[in-house]
Protein backbone atom coordinates (compact mmCIF):
# COMPACT_ATOMS: atom_id res chain seq x y z
CA UNK A 1 0.00 0.00 0.00
CA UNK A 2 3.23 2.42 0.90
CA UNK A 3 4.38 2.15 -2.49
CA UNK A 4 1.22 2.21 -4.71
CA UNK A 5 0.30 5.70 -2.96
CA UNK A 6 3.90 6.66 -2.93
CA UNK A 7 4.06 5.78 -6.89
CA UNK A 8 0.33 7.40 -7.62
CA UNK A 9 1.48 11.01 -5.53
CA UNK A 10 5.12 11.08 -7.99
CA UNK A 11 3.04 10.80 -11.05
CA UNK A 12 1.31 13.79 -10.32
CA UNK A 13 4.36 15.72 -8.91
CA UNK A 14 6.45 17.69 -11.53
CA UNK A 15 10.15 16.23 -12.04
CA UNK A 16 12.34 18.50 -9.51
CA UNK A 17 14.91 17.41 -6.98
CA UNK A 18 13.62 16.12 -4.12
CA UNK A 19 16.33 17.84 -1.67
CA UNK A 20 15.88 21.40 -3.26
CA UNK A 21 13.32 21.57 -5.56
CA UNK A 22 15.23 22.23 -9.20
CA UNK A 23 14.69 19.95 -12.11
CA UNK A 24 15.84 16.61 -11.64
CA UNK A 25 15.43 14.91 -15.24
CA UNK A 26 15.95 11.08 -14.36
CA UNK A 27 16.78 10.39 -10.59
CA UNK A 28 15.19 11.78 -7.64
CA UNK A 29 18.03 14.26 -6.70
CA UNK A 30 19.75 16.57 -9.05
CA UNK A 31 23.32 16.42 -9.28
CA UNK A 32 24.33 18.99 -6.81
CA UNK A 33 22.02 16.89 -4.08
CA UNK A 34 23.01 13.12 -5.47
CA UNK A 35 24.30 10.97 -2.30
CA UNK A 36 27.84 9.60 -3.30
CA UNK A 37 28.14 5.98 -3.03
CA UNK A 38 29.09 3.77 0.28
CA UNK A 39 32.57 3.13 0.24
CA UNK A 40 33.80 -0.37 0.60
CA UNK A 41 32.66 -1.94 4.09
CA UNK A 42 35.80 -4.51 4.62
CA UNK A 43 35.40 -7.57 5.43
CA UNK A 44 31.93 -9.19 5.73
CA UNK A 45 31.04 -11.05 8.88
CA UNK A 46 30.94 -14.91 9.01
CA UNK A 47 28.21 -16.36 7.12
CA UNK A 48 28.05 -13.31 4.08
CA UNK A 49 30.23 -14.01 1.12
CA UNK A 50 30.13 -9.91 0.77
CA UNK A 51 28.35 -6.77 1.83
CA UNK A 52 27.59 -3.93 0.11
CA UNK A 53 25.98 -0.13 1.32
CA UNK A 54 24.28 2.29 -0.98
CA UNK A 55 25.24 5.18 0.77
CA UNK A 56 26.99 6.17 4.12
CA UNK A 57 24.78 7.02 7.15
CA UNK A 58 25.33 10.43 7.42
CA UNK A 59 24.39 13.94 6.83
CA UNK A 60 22.01 13.90 4.11
CA UNK A 61 21.79 10.93 3.38
CA UNK A 62 20.92 9.69 7.50
CA UNK A 63 18.17 12.26 6.94
CA UNK A 64 16.62 10.51 3.51
CA UNK A 65 16.71 7.07 5.36
CA UNK A 66 15.44 7.93 8.64
CA UNK A 67 12.33 9.85 6.67
CA UNK A 68 11.84 6.63 4.47
CA UNK A 69 12.25 4.45 7.80
CA UNK A 70 10.03 6.01 10.01
CA UNK A 71 7.24 7.70 8.42
CA UNK A 72 4.37 9.47 10.69
CA UNK A 73 1.10 7.75 10.66
CA UNK A 74 -1.88 8.08 8.46
CA UNK A 75 -1.95 10.62 5.25
CA UNK A 76 0.62 13.23 7.15
CA UNK A 77 3.29 9.82 6.56
CA UNK A 78 3.32 9.56 3.19
CA UNK A 79 6.51 10.67 2.11
CA UNK A 80 6.99 9.85 -1.86
CA UNK A 81 10.42 11.90 -1.96
CA UNK A 82 12.10 9.92 0.74
CA UNK A 83 10.58 6.80 -0.64
CA UNK A 84 11.74 7.51 -4.06
CA UNK A 85 15.27 8.58 -2.89
CA UNK A 86 15.39 4.94 -1.34
CA UNK A 87 14.57 3.05 -3.93
CA UNK A 88 16.60 5.20 -6.27
CA UNK A 89 19.75 3.95 -4.30
CA UNK A 90 19.09 0.62 -4.24
CA UNK A 91 18.36 0.59 -8.06
CA UNK A 92 21.74 2.16 -8.41
CA UNK A 93 23.50 -0.26 -5.84
CA UNK A 94 21.83 -3.27 -7.45
CA UNK A 95 23.09 -2.53 -10.83
CA UNK A 96 26.19 -2.34 -9.50
CA UNK A 97 27.37 -5.27 -7.77
CA UNK A 98 29.66 -7.61 -9.44
CA UNK A 99 29.32 -11.15 -10.43
CA UNK A 100 26.70 -13.67 -11.17
CA UNK A 101 22.81 -12.25 -10.72
CA UNK A 102 21.21 -13.92 -7.25
CA UNK A 103 18.85 -16.77 -7.71
CA UNK A 104 16.55 -15.08 -5.48
CA UNK A 105 16.40 -11.76 -3.48
CA UNK A 106 15.35 -11.98 0.23
CA UNK A 107 14.45 -9.02 2.67
CA UNK A 108 15.48 -9.59 6.03
CA UNK A 109 11.98 -9.78 7.66
CA UNK A 110 10.87 -7.94 10.56
CA UNK A 111 8.76 -9.96 13.39
CA UNK A 112 5.01 -9.34 13.11
CA UNK A 113 4.02 -7.74 15.98
CA UNK A 114 6.46 -5.47 14.72
CA UNK A 115 5.10 -5.19 11.23
CA UNK A 116 1.73 -4.87 12.40
CA UNK A 117 3.15 -1.81 14.79
CA UNK A 118 5.37 0.36 12.00
CA UNK A 119 2.33 -1.12 9.33
CA UNK A 120 4.96 -1.68 6.06
CA UNK A 121 8.47 -3.48 5.61
CA UNK A 122 11.54 -1.19 4.44
CA UNK A 123 13.47 -3.80 3.81
CA UNK A 124 10.72 -5.69 1.45
CA UNK A 125 10.43 -2.24 -0.66
CA UNK A 126 14.18 -2.48 -1.02
CA UNK A 127 14.29 -5.77 -1.88
CA UNK A 128 11.89 -5.34 -4.26
CA UNK A 129 13.39 -3.04 -6.26
CA UNK A 130 16.58 -4.81 -6.23
CA UNK A 131 14.91 -7.97 -7.61
CA UNK A 132 13.35 -6.17 -10.55
CA UNK A 133 16.45 -4.31 -11.09
CA UNK A 134 19.05 -8.14 -11.06
CA UNK A 135 15.68 -9.92 -12.81
CA UNK A 136 15.53 -12.45 -9.81
CA UNK A 137 12.92 -13.86 -7.78
CA UNK A 138 11.41 -11.94 -5.26
CA UNK A 139 11.38 -14.07 -2.10
CA UNK A 140 9.34 -11.82 0.84
CA UNK A 141 8.17 -14.88 2.92
CA UNK A 142 11.77 -17.10 2.74
CA UNK A 143 12.58 -16.07 5.76
CA UNK A 144 10.44 -15.61 9.16
CA UNK A 145 11.76 -13.69 12.28
CA UNK A 146 11.31 -15.92 15.47
CA UNK A 147 11.68 -13.38 18.50
CA UNK A 148 10.77 -9.72 18.48
CA UNK A 149 14.21 -9.09 19.47
CA UNK A 150 15.05 -5.38 20.70
CA UNK A 151 16.57 -2.82 18.47
CA UNK A 152 20.26 -3.19 18.24
CA UNK A 153 20.67 0.66 18.53
CA UNK A 154 22.98 1.61 21.44
CA UNK A 155 24.32 -2.58 21.72
CA UNK A 156 28.48 -3.43 21.76
CA UNK A 157 29.37 -5.66 18.97
CA UNK A 158 29.21 -8.77 21.27
CA UNK A 159 25.76 -7.58 22.44
CA UNK A 160 24.24 -7.62 19.05
CA UNK A 161 25.53 -10.92 18.15
CA UNK A 162 23.50 -12.03 21.54
CA UNK A 163 20.39 -10.30 20.38
CA UNK A 164 19.56 -11.96 17.06
CA UNK A 165 21.44 -15.07 18.01
CA UNK A 166 18.91 -17.52 17.08
CA UNK A 167 16.18 -15.17 15.46
CA UNK A 168 15.29 -16.09 12.07
CA UNK A 169 14.48 -19.35 10.19
CA UNK A 170 14.20 -20.49 6.23
CA UNK A 171 10.17 -21.36 5.73
CA UNK A 172 11.80 -23.42 2.85
CA UNK A 173 14.87 -24.89 0.57
CA UNK A 174 16.77 -21.82 -0.20
CA UNK A 175 18.43 -21.42 -3.75
CA UNK A 176 22.29 -21.47 -4.04
CA UNK A 177 22.65 -17.29 -4.61
CA UNK A 178 20.66 -15.17 -2.40
CA UNK A 179 20.92 -11.33 -1.80
CA UNK A 180 20.19 -10.72 1.84
CA UNK A 181 18.31 -7.14 1.81
CA UNK A 182 18.20 -4.78 4.83
CA UNK A 183 17.59 -1.19 5.06
CA UNK A 184 20.80 -0.69 7.53
CA UNK A 185 23.91 -2.18 8.65
CA UNK A 186 26.02 -1.68 11.15
CA UNK A 187 28.33 -4.63 12.55
CA UNK A 188 26.63 -6.80 10.31
CA UNK A 189 24.99 -8.70 13.26
CA UNK A 190 21.54 -9.25 11.82
CA UNK A 191 22.51 -9.81 8.57
CA UNK A 192 24.63 -12.68 9.27
CA UNK A 193 22.25 -14.51 11.89
CA UNK A 194 19.47 -14.00 8.86
CA UNK A 195 22.79 -15.34 6.06
CA UNK A 196 22.87 -18.77 8.92
CA UNK A 197 19.23 -19.48 8.81
CA UNK A 198 19.64 -19.44 4.76
CA UNK A 199 22.69 -21.52 4.57
CA UNK A 200 20.67 -24.04 6.75
CA UNK A 201 18.20 -23.90 4.42
CA UNK A 202 20.50 -25.01 1.41
CA UNK A 203 21.96 -21.58 0.06
CA UNK A 204 25.52 -21.70 -1.04
CA UNK A 205 26.43 -17.87 -1.20
CA UNK A 206 24.33 -15.10 0.59
CA UNK A 207 25.60 -11.41 0.02
CA UNK A 208 24.17 -8.83 2.28
CA UNK A 209 22.63 -5.98 0.14
CA UNK A 210 21.32 -2.55 2.62
CA UNK A 211 20.33 0.87 1.75
CA UNK A 212 23.05 2.32 3.98
CA UNK A 213 26.04 1.68 6.38
CA UNK A 214 25.92 3.13 10.22
CA UNK A 215 29.17 3.02 11.68
CA UNK A 216 29.67 1.28 15.35
CA UNK A 217 29.81 3.93 18.13
CA UNK A 218 31.63 2.99 21.41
Amino acid sequence: MKTLLGAALELLLPRLCAGCGREARRAPLCPACALAPSGPLGPPPRGLAAWHAAIAYEAAGADWVRRFKYPARGLRGLDPAAEAVALHLMRRLAASLPGEAPDAVVPVPLHPRRLRSRGFSPAALLARVCAREARARFAPVLLARLRDTPSQTGLARAARRRNVAGAFAARATAPARVWLVDDVVTTGSTLAEAARALRRAGAREVIGVCLAQRPLVG
